[in-house]
């Protein structure tokens, strides 16, 4: 009795570009869940920011853990325990970055021009809130990919920053460090050797399960449901059902850009019609709004303040500051998502090592 069955889902108030709650919400009348909706506004944000930063134990940049934190939050008071469809994704070629892939091993006419347009990407204005500068920042992403070796493009895109202007972050110190040096290149090619010389998708989706899954994903769900009291598992994780995924051809994960495939085509005959004419739309946070309003004097006066950053010795302050003048610039691009990480590192420093 689907009646009985408790469903939840979280959303955002004033930001109608990241909210993806209606089509939780078909879902639920078509089977007649009991189904709550979680709208998050502004002020839902800093109520539980602090909250959030003092769980996390070690530096943990994904920003999606700001909402799966609320939502479990929320969830708790109405039950113990909660599903989740984590693993369905990197199983099944789920995201972005695996349709990249597959676009970017079938060659052609356009990946050739994308290739020679990079440098005219550049030039216009990159941003994930709005649908035309987020299209430019997926095309300039997708280009530089194209520049690189298999590895290296999966590794890129599995970044929310470039390796070069990440290292150019830090103090000459430890850029200059030949020891420093080593250990990274010797811990990138360990986490990247499943993939060393990528063959197919599904080498893709070995890695991710194998990198992304467990150092990402799941640690999300698992620290921000457990801060809440929370037990949610992952049904798609059973062995059984990853054991059979992993035998599948690719043509049967993701077909002329038809992605998780088999899933779609198991539930099309059930499910509403609108899921199935939509793009893929990460689990994301508005944060360049929330950065550029109420948090901004957070940001410029504590935690990337130049007297901090001067104190710490860790990172460059030249590159701190062009951070700080690119996130309130026209042309922001995935600068939001470095802004988070230096937050979450900077909460860590303070409290374990200052």
């Amino acid at each position: 009795h689907t009646q009985l069955l408790r469903t939840f889902s979280v959303g955002y108030k004033d930001e109608p570009y990241f909210d993806e709650t209606s089509y939780a919400e078909l879902v639920a009348r078509k089977f007649k869940t009991d189904h709550q909706t979680f709208k998050l506004s502004n002020e839902d944000f800093f109520e539980h920011l602090f909250d959030i930063l003092d769980y996390i134990d070690e530096p943990f940049a994904d920003s999606s853990a700001i909402a799966v934190y609320i939502l479990s939050k929320y969830t708790r008071q109405e039950v113990t325990v909660a599903l989740s469809g984590d693993g369905a994704d990197e199983m099944l070629a789920g995201y972005n970055k695996h349709y990249a892939e597959y676009r970017a091993q079938s060659g052609g006419l356009i990946n050739t021009m994308l290739k020679l347009s990079k440098p005219i990407l550049g030039v216009f204005p990159q941003s994930r809130n709005s649908r035309f500068a987020n299209k430019i920042r997926q095309l300039d992403r997708y280009a530089t990919g194209l520049l690189l070796s298999p590895t290296d493009r999966y590794w890129r895109w599995c970044s929310f920053y470039d390796e070069r202007n990440a290292l150019r972050s830090l103090e000459s110190k430890y850029i200059n460090s030949s020891q420093l040096q080593e250990s990274f290149k010797k811990r990138k090619k360990q986490l990247l050797e499943p993939i060393n010389g990528v063959g197919s998708i599904n080498d893709v989706l070995y890695q991710d399960m194998h990198l992304v899954l467990p150092n990402d994903m799941l640690t999300k769900v698992d620290l921000m449901s457990m801060a809440n009291s929370l037990e949610v598992r992952v049904p798609f994780l059973s062995h059984k059902v990853v054991e059979y995924t992993c035998s599948l051809p690719v043509s049967f994960k993701i077909h002329r850009g038809f992605r998780k495939r088999i899933l779609k085509e198991a539930f099309r005959d059930i499910l509403p019609a609108e899921l199935y004419n939509r793009g893929k739309h990460g689990f994301e946070v508005p944060l360049l709004k929330w950065f550029r309003g109420e948090l901004k004097d957070f940001i410029n006066k504590e935690v990337l303040s130049d007297n901090l950053i001067k104190e710490q010795g860790i990172f460059a302050p030249s590159e701190i500051q062009k951070s700080r003048q690119r996130l309130f610039s026209s042309n922001p691009g995935d600068i939001h998502a470095r802004i988070w990480a230096l937050i979450v590192f900077q909460h860590w420093w303070k409290r374990f090592i200052a």
